[in-house]
């Protein structure tokens, strides 16, 4: 883990090689810890620079190691108050590595910005340097450096099939069927990408998702319902005769089953012609495979049967015409990278059932 110094150190030589390059802005002055304009307030890092055309700035720097949204807008927050009472003043966060969203607050706000990677950006008055497209030199190696790991996708999936519910930590743990450490670790770090939000309800501490459009969205681009083992058979039969004999035989021997993808899609919100069944399944795929007089197959399918990356697939599942199908978010995930047509599917479904809930 960097040291404070060490940033600190590591943003300045950022700043140098950032400014150095552009042959017209020159330090001259640097400060660490400065206290800085007419209310002395303290600032990590103060910068004088002056422009070829002999105007000079003061930079006010605030650095923190996470460059998360949560903490870009605590730093936002006091280098606006400092600008605001200084002449010729401009305001930058500095982190490790800066977000996208974070670059996007910073920008609404008239804040400048830079990291140790030397992705920047500076704009006031006739001075604008931006560099970008530089990777992360300190990429999160802690266990939970994604929100979307099986365990982790767990709790998301309770949050955004319930968009408008408020949570403790330990009754998300149960609902996720999670542990406690493992539900607080999802908190933290949701919170840390301004996901969800922390309020008083009662008196009592509690959290709420703020952004599911987002963190679907966020998920989508991590997921892929290839991700599952899957299994691909053939028969004479056609669709609905197929997903009618795998529900009854599922019914009757108490196997846990869900259909997904476009089958799934046919039942909850129709958009394509299918000639393809997709089901999840948790038993002995072979002996249910060959007790419904399926052939596994290598090419020419129209049965896949998934077993599943994870059991939370099967969460907060659906009932039409006495046929399982998985929830709306499961669904959603499954099609967004189908390559027949799934996109489109998928959109269909956020605007006409998921959109609707948010």
């Amino acid at each position: 883990m960097i040291t404070e110094k060490e940033l600190i150190e590591q943003i300045k030589n950022a700043v140098l090689t950032a400014f150095n390059n552009t042959g017209f802005i020159k330090i001259f002055k640097i400060k660490e810890n400065a206290v800085s304009g007419m209310l002395q307030q303290l600032s990590d890092l103060s910068i004088k620079v002056q422009t070829n055309d002999s105007f000079k700035y003061t930079l006010i720097f605030e650095i923190k190691t996470s460059g998360q949204p949560r903490y870009a807008r605590m730093a936002i927050s006091q280098l606006k108050e400092i600008v605001s009472k200084n002449t010729n003043y401009y305001g930058v966060f500095a982190s490790t590595f800066i977000s996208n969203e974070t670059r996007r607050i910073c920008q609404e706000n008239n804040i400048g910005f830079i990291d140790t990677a030397g992705n920047c950006f500076f704009n006031f008055d006739n001075v604008f340097l931006s560099i970008e497209g530089k990777s992360n030199p300190f990429p999160n190696k802690r266990p939970l450096k994604t929100l979307f790991y099986s365990k982790s996708s767990r709790a998301l999936r309770v949050l955004l099939c319930n968009p408008e519910k408020t949570w403790f930590v330990k009754g998300l743990s149960t609902e996720a069927d999670i542990s406690l450490g493992q539900a607080s670790l999802v908190k933290n770090k949701l919170l840390e990408e301004e996901f969800i939000e922390e309020l008083k309800v009662d008196g009592q501490k509690k959290f709420k998702l703020i952004k599911p459009e987002k963190l679907l969205y966020e998920w989508a681009k991590n997921y892929n319902y290839n991700k599952n083992n899957i299994k691909n058979y053939y028969t004479l039969d056609d669709t609905k005769t197929i997903e009618s004999n795998i529900t009854n035989y599922c019914n009757a021997k108490k196997i846990k089953y869900s259909f997904t993808l476009t089958s799934g899609a046919s039942l909850v919100a129709p958009f394509l012609r299918y000639n393809r069944v997709f089901v999840y399944m948790l038993d002995n795929i072979e002996k249910i495979a060959k007790d419904l007089n399926f052939k596994e197959v290598s090419s020419g399918s129209n049965v896949s049967i998934l077993e599943p990356y994870d059991d939370g697939v099967f969460y907060n599942l659906q009932i039409i015409n006495g046929i399982k199908v998985v929830s709306n978010i499961q669904l959603y995930l499954d099609l967004i990278n189908y390559k027949e047509r799934g996109e489109e599917a998928a959109n269909f479904l956020y605007e006409q059932r998921i959109s609707k809930n948010w």
